[in-house]
């Protein structure tokens, strides 16, 4: 049987702080090379849209305005193949703190420290639903690699200006992605895999478009939250209830001691 090569990512994952292209030069590059071609097939619908606000986010940087995370990871979510998503976790929009985004939603660079107050009460859950110790860095590519989506609603930001991003078209472009996720089919008919973990009333509001997918939904891990519902949770053990309940293997929610080494993107050329 003949294999069919697909091109290869313009860039690899990592690190948040390497060169790579700029959001002009994302703006005009074909969808499969942003983007796992199973990502690219479901968005090409928004593909206008997406154009649209990379544009707006290349006028940002074009200004002088420090943008978060870099281009080379602002797509990151999309990475890893469509068809393997079996846990969906939304966030809201990026740290704005420069080093700490990331493109993964509640991830940060491995050598962030301290990691973020909501990612540190999210170990400290997954502490306690599962007896899993707290890691000192903050990078979760590890659940990514399992197919646990970390989308966030806003895929950008202004270097210290927390939901500076909102509004400018982002909301388009993960709106269709949920309902991606959600819409998927087995060779049977019968919907994929899939339980979706809604922190927050901005994750809540993806709800509508998750059909008959298993919803866990909480406060949000913020310190200002957490204690009105977050912890005590239990998400992580009762997401992999629920994928076995559907056929699925569960996700080794176990973080490395420390990340694989992190590469930097290859260049455009």
């Amino acid at each position: 049987m003949d294999t069919v090569t697909e091109p290869e990512p313009l860039f690899d994952l990592e690190p948040a702080t390497a060169a790579g292209p700029d959001f002009a030069e994302l703006a005009r590059l074909p969808l499969r090379e942003l983007m796992a071609p199973d990502w690219a097939d479901a968005l090409a619908g928004v593909e206008a849209e997406l154009r649209s606000v990379l544009s707006f986010v290349a006028g940002e940087e074009a200004a002088g305005r420090r943008v978060l995370p870099p281009a080379s990871n602002v797509l990151r979510a999309f990475r890893q193949p469509l068809n393997g998503v079996r846990v969906l976790i939304v966030g809201q929009d990026p740290y704005p703190t420069p080093g700490h985004a990331v493109g993964l939603a509640f991830s940060v660079d491995a050598g962030t420290r301290p990691i973020p107050r909501s990612l540190a009460n999210i170990y400290r859950e997954l502490e306690s639903d599962l007896g899993l110790p707290p890691r000192i860095h903050g990078d979760l590519g590890a659940w990514a690699d399992q197919g646990v989506l970390l989308l966030n609603r806003v895929l950008s930001v202004r270097e210290g200006g927390a939901g500076s991003h909102r509004g400018k078209g982002w909301e388009t472009i993960t709106t269709a992605a949920v309902a991606a996720v959600a819409g998927r089919r087995t060779a049977d008919g019968k919907a994929a895999p899939l339980v979706a973990v809604l922190w927050g009333k901005d994750a809540e509001s993806v709800r509508p478009l998750l059909g008959s997918t298993p919803v866990l939904a909480s406060a949000h891990p913020s310190p200002l939250s957490a204690s009105r519902g977050f912890f005590g949770s239990r998400p992580f053990s009762r997401a992999n209830t629920l994928l076995e309940q559907q056929g699925a293997d569960p996700v080794d929610w176990e973080l490395p001691a420390v990340p694989a080494r992190q590469l930097p993107p290859r260049s455009l050329g």
